[in-house]
């Protein structure tokens, strides 16, 4: 177990070698979720997450034989990232292991570093499996993602850095994202030892809530994964520590879904102009969705990492969008002949409805003889206004 000590030293050892990030206040998601909402936006250290202090600060214990040895490491991708550019600063070799179909950029940008890449496995665990292999295999030193003091420490490192701001002076909560537990660990150990009163809650994809399991059953378990827009987070098995450091510091630990995830990754693109991975974007689809009671309290989401894969980055805004009730799909059966499609896009029109997409299924359809369906959609301002074209077209008979 780490102490506030343990971070402080941290701190001392790693702050003129990291980013100090901004902490912002936002109005407008303060309006949305009915409380003072503050974001500490980890997502633009060097590497783009907060895994840069935990890295460095372990690296930084190494012996000069164990830096000789050089490092192994298995991660989703920020951890691999914050380890190859730290390893490149100091001089020392490193190998990545990272599960196959982590996002390219997190790959790319961890060679960039000048580490040597290894995609194995289908999900951290399995990486995790070889990256030992490998340290037996070669001599190379083990640095763990999040079951290490020296790694805890660092991450708890963000901690200090938000009780010591003018905005969290009278601070209610911090939300923090939670996989495997490193950060929540550092953060709530500095947090409770400091100022006890603030509560400390994480937040887990719900497509695999391991720590949340674990407190749940008494001890650790491990789940099966899914795939979720929260890659970094996806860990069938907390740490021994971190469960430790949970079980003792945390006060909550609530989960969220896709849609809420890709909600908070499009609302924090628009609003704030902050891009966020889906696993940094989880305390506030915990905070929109009121998993917690924040109600005019002042909470701190702690934005961990903005190393979204591009190539998915539409499908995600696409998918907010739907959540957020503007943008719709509706399945129309017309009848087939001239006019009759024209007719049911100027319901559309005269509610004001903007038209982004037609397709008509004349070869899958099991519509009746004279008869078509027809996929149309639609930019809408929310669900109340997809209720009112619904109900239009509903009325008119275009939509069962």
């Amino acid at each position: 177990m780490i102490t506030k000590r343990d971070v402080e030293a941290a701190y001392e050892a790693i702050r003129n070698h990291v980013v100090l990030t901004p902490l912002v206040y936002s109005h407008t998601l303060s309006e949305l979720s009915g409380c003072a909402a503050l974001f500490k936006l980890e997502n633009l250290q060097m590497t783009g997450s907060f895994k840069d202090r935990g890295a460095f600060n372990r690296l930084l214990r190494l012996s000069e034989q164990e830096k000789h040895r050089g490092v192994v490491a298995a991660s989703a991708g920020n951890h691999a990232q914050g380890v190859a550019y730290n390893c490149q600063r100091l001089g020392i070799s490193a190998k990545i292991v990272m599960p196959v179909g982590t996002p390219l950029i997190k790959v790319v940008s961890t060679q960039s570093y000048g580490a040597d890449c290894v995609l194995s496995g289908a999900s951290y665990d399995d990486a995790c499996e070889r990256a030992l292999e490998i340290a037996a295999e070669e001599d190379r030193l083990f640095v763990h993602p999040f079951d290490d003091p020296w790694v805890i420490a660092g991450q708890g490192t963000i901690a200090i850095e938000v009780l010591q701001h003018e905005l969290c002076k009278e601070l209610d909560a911090v939300l923090c994202p939670l996989g495997g537990g490193g950060l929540i660990s550092g953060i709530a150990t500095y947090v409770k030892e400091t100022r006890p009163s603030v509560a400390v809650i994480g937040v887990e994809p719900a497509a695999c809530p391991s720590m949340k399991e674990s407190l749940e059953q008494g001890r650790r378990v491990e789940l099966q994964t899914a795939g979720s827009l929260a890659d970094g987070l996806l860990v069938k098995r907390p740490g021994r520590l971190t469960y430790e450091h949970v079980e003792k510091y945390v006060d909550d630990i609530v989960t969220v879904g896709e849609d809420e995830i890709a909600n908070a990754v499009l609302l924090l693109l628009e609003i704030e102009k902050v891009l966020v991975e889906g696993a940094g974007a989880v305390p506030l689809a915990a905070l929109l969705s009121h998993r917690a009671d924040f109600h005019g309290k002042r909470v701190l989401s702690i934005l961990s990492g903005g190393n979204i894969d591009v190539n998915i980055l539409g499908r995600i805004i696409t998918r907010g969008l739907g959540v957020d009730g503007r943008i719709t799909r509706l399945q129309l059966r017309l009848q087939d002949r001239p006019g009759t499609l024209m007719a049911a896009l100027n319901t559309a029109k005269e509610l004001q409805a903007n038209v982004l997409d037609i397709t008509h299924h004349r070869f899958d359809s099991t519509a009746p003889f004279g008869y078509v369906d027809v996929s149309v959609t639609l930019e809408t301002r929310g669900h109340d206004h997809i209720g009112s074209i619904c109900g239009a077209l509903k009325e008119q008979g275009y939509l069962s």
